[in-house]
């Protein structure tokens, strides 16, 4: 993960929250309070946003100092210590609701991710995540995808081709849009075609495409037209996919099962965190 634009993210996402003060905490509490923050799992699951606990307070406060009980990709049970921080409690109530709103997003993907990577190991296949992401939280989304054992796909429209219906309708064909854009197209970058019929699947193995997606398409219908995908290309499977057929898409042979679900739809995990006050401050 880029710690860089980390950074530059949680300052965005601090000056959304704070605005010119945090009326409640900077009303109520002296600067020189101190106190300890606990960021506690209140379910079972995959955690995921380290760096997003260790920047987002240090960001806020320097001097704050940090502990982190659990790694990026580490189990954590409900009740279980994350994190704890020590730091005056105007930073810490000031940091704590963006740590716990991105830390929630990104261990509920690592744990989707984990739990669908159990489903299908031993098959071969690997599961991926899609540009189907929260707008501005997309390095978050992927790394969580990656902690919980899955892969990325491409990272945006500009990193890797993916032609799809609409770019093969206006090409008049798959053959005519993948070599316009192969013309044009830099050596390193791989170009991806979507396919739904058995002419369109020949289409792609003729022209050469890299990769090859089947959209929409049963695990039966897979396993048939895979046998004639040369090695070299690389399949995807996409779309009608659910936890009951997940594991026959699997055994389809397909190299690749990409969800948009893992992102898009993801329940938070629920995570806490609990402020108290040091005694030698007069707190309770």
């Amino acid at each position: 993960m880029n710690t860089i634009k980390l950074r530059s993210m949680l300052e965005q996402f601090y000056v959304e929250d704070i605005g010119d003060c945090d009326l409640s905490s900077e009303f109520l509490f002296p600067e020189a309070i101190t106190g300890e923050l606990n960021i506690v799992a209140k379910m079972d699951g995959v955690f995921c946003g380290r760096k997003v606990i260790e920047e987002g307070l240090r960001v806020v406060d320097p001097s704050t100092t940090v502990s982190c009980y659990v790694e990026d990709g580490g189990t954590i049970e409900k009740g279980s210590v994350i994190a704890t921080a020590k730091g005056p409690v105007q930073s810490l109530l000031k940091s704590e609701r963006v740590i716990l709103n991105l830390i929630q997003r990104m261990s509920a993907i690592a744990t989707e991710t984990h739990r669908v990577a159990e489903k299908i190991e031993g098959t071969g296949t690997k599961v991926c995540d899609t540009r189907k992401t929260m707008p501005g939280l997309r390095m978050l989304d992927k790394y969580a995808v990656r902690m919980g054992g899955g892969f990325n796909h491409r990272n945006g429209l500009f990193d890797a081709v993916m032609l799809k219906d609409n770019h093969l309708a206006f090409a008049g064909s798959l053959t005519t849009a993948v070599e316009t854009v192969r013309a044009a197209l830099g050596h390193t970058t791989k170009i991806e075609v979507e396919i739904e019929s058995f002419a369109q699947l020949q289409e792609a193995i003729a022209v050469k495409a890299d990769i090859i997606m089947f959209d929409n398409c049963t695990p039966e219908t897979i396993r048939e037209w895979k046998q004639i995908v040369p090695d070299n290309i690389i399949t995807e499977a996409s779309g009608m996919i659910t936890n009951d057929t997940i594991r026959a898409y699997a055994e389809s042979g397909v190299d690749y099962i990409s969800l948009g679900y893992l992102t898009h739809s993801v329940k938070a995990l629920d995570i806490s965190a609990n402020v108290t006050i040091n005694k030698s401050n007069g707190g309770n």
